[in-house]
């Protein structure tokens, strides 16, 4: 039963992660690459993501610099990013693109904090899905005479304060991120 124990640990931190993907795609009032992960371009009659497209770095807390590396896609990228319907500008040079993050009001930092919240209740109905299957198989291993029933509940009590870590790993990542939209 260990290594029950260790799939329902496994699939806690496999939800934190996702938790954490989730949410570096949401804004914050400083520019990061990570806001442009789920932007693709069509180029060469393919859908091609843009870090794969040319260099990304930080110019400054509100702009992020692209230095694309074939010149000849500027266009192609530029209305991506604008489809992507981010909220950014889009200003085009000579050495690539300047994206341009605006600074965040009081009214859609409370939007994007809706956001984190939606999206750690998601998390958290995962890890209750999780819970409720490994809970099931306990139940069916007691009621086929493989375990005791006092052992049923020890295993319960077990379960659950993996499940509680999970869920208190899950609001510290969303407590940060919902700190770092309110700064």
């Amino acid at each position: 039963m260990s290594d029950d124990f260790n799939l329902v640990k496994n699939k806690t931190a496999e939800i934190a992660n996702w938790l954490r993907t989730e949410l570096s795609g949401v804004r914050t009032g400083r520019a990061t690459p990570a806001l442009l992960d789920g932007v693709t371009v069509n180029v060469y009659g393919s859908r091609t993501p843009l870090k794969q497209l040319g260099a990304m770095s930080v110019e400054d807390a509100r702009t992020v610099r692209v230095n694309v590396w074939d010149q000849n896609q500027l266009k192609e990228i530029e209305s991506a990013i604008a489809a992507a319907n981010l909220g950014v500008s889009v200003n085009a040079d000579d050495a690539g693109l300047r994206i341009i993050f605006p600074e965040l009001t009081s009214e859609s930092r409370q939007k994007l904090i809706k956001v984190v919240r939606a999206k750690l209740e998601e998390a958290k109905v995962k890890v209750r899905q999780a819970r409720d299957r490994f809970w099931h198989v306990i139940q069916e291993e007691e009621r086929g005479g493989k375990i005791s029933e006092d052992e049923k509940f020890r295993r319960k009590d077990e379960l659950q304060k993996i499940i509680d870590r999970g869920n208190e790993e899950l609001d510290a990542i969303a407590a940060k991120k919902e700190k770092e939209i309110l700064q």
